[in-house]
């Protein structure tokens, strides 16, 4: 059986973290393709994606005339890849020569599950958004604890089964993502990692982390330029994902007071962006 992978890398802006990035996905172990799509950087990312092309033929790249997007653009690179596993991996992610590879194995034990992986910043700390559970957004407005999506690691599950992983680093057969249609392209940042997670449940695969692969993970590189633009479509996406997933089974009161804490929340997150970049 082809157990090859397409490492599909959505850039932009990205040009401190993706040459490490590419030199390490070119050095795993098992990556048959590299997939780049750049959604109009403005830096030198696409010279130096350029030049990692011209020396090994299996990295490719699409140079997209304006920014689609991050779902559209990951369905570009799978589209434009045709080994059997995808793995969709951040510019800012650092992976070693045996993590896709595991991850992918993992998948396999797993009867072709998606799978992520523990990320970790470069001070050492834990990304919550590695496991996460699915937004009740009616019980948010009951609980501010039910806002956390975070799920704590558990110790004794070398796999654990989760609702969602995070979109920096995910690992799946390629049947798998074109039975769920891929990502959702009406999202343009944020929220479409829970979609595709809850979609892939939704189809009868699991979702799970691999507790014992670890990846260095550079957070934020091409967003802090940018935070209006980001807190803005971080903010949409989850209107979107609870126009898709819970709405329907809520009424007019709830969805207007989700509405109203949702985008309520939005310029005091724009503050708070703007405060870190500063």
């Amino acid at each position: 059986m082809n157990a090859g992978i397409a490492a599909v890398v959505v850039a932009y802006g990205s040009e401190e973290t993706i040459d490490a990035c590419l030199a390490r996905l070119r050095a795993a172990r098992d990556v048959a393709e590299v997939r780049v799509v750049d959604n109009a950087s403005r830096d030198s990312t696409l010279e130096i994606v350029q030049r990692h092309a011209v020396a090994d033929p299996r990295v490719r790249f699409i140079a997209n005339p304006d920014n689609p997007g991050f779902a559209v653009a990951c369905n570009q690179g799978a589209a434009a890849s045709s080994a059997p596993w995808l793995a969709f991996v951040n510019p800012d992610c650092l992976v070693e020569i045996d993590t896709l590879a595991r991850l992918r194995d993992t998948a396999v034990g797993l009867g072709g599950a998606l799978v992520g992986a523990v990320l970790r910043g470069e001070d050492g700390v834990a990304d919550p958004a590695a496991r996460r559970r699915d937004p009740d957004f009616a019980a948010m407005l009951r609980s501010r604890a039910a806002r956390v999506l975070a799920v704590p690691g558990d110790p004794a599950r070398p796999v654990q089964p989760v609702d969602a992983v995070s979109g920096a680093l995910m690992v799946l057969p390629r049947a798998l993502f074109d039975r769920v249609g891929g990502f959702d392209p009406g999202y343009r940042l944020h929220a479409e990692d829970l979609d595709l997670c809850r979609r892939v449940r939704q189809a009868g695969a699991g979702v799970a982390i691999d507790n014992t692969v670890e990846v260095l993970h550079v957070r934020g590189v091409s967003s802090r330029a940018r935070p209006l633009f980001v807190e803005w479509h971080k903010h949409r996406g989850l209107w979107r994902y609870f126009r898709r997933f819970e709405a329907a089974r809520r009424g007019a009161f709830v969805r207007g007071a989700v509405f109203a804490m949702i985008w309520g929340h939005f310029p005091l997150a724009l503050l708070r962006a703007a405060v870190r970049r500063r």
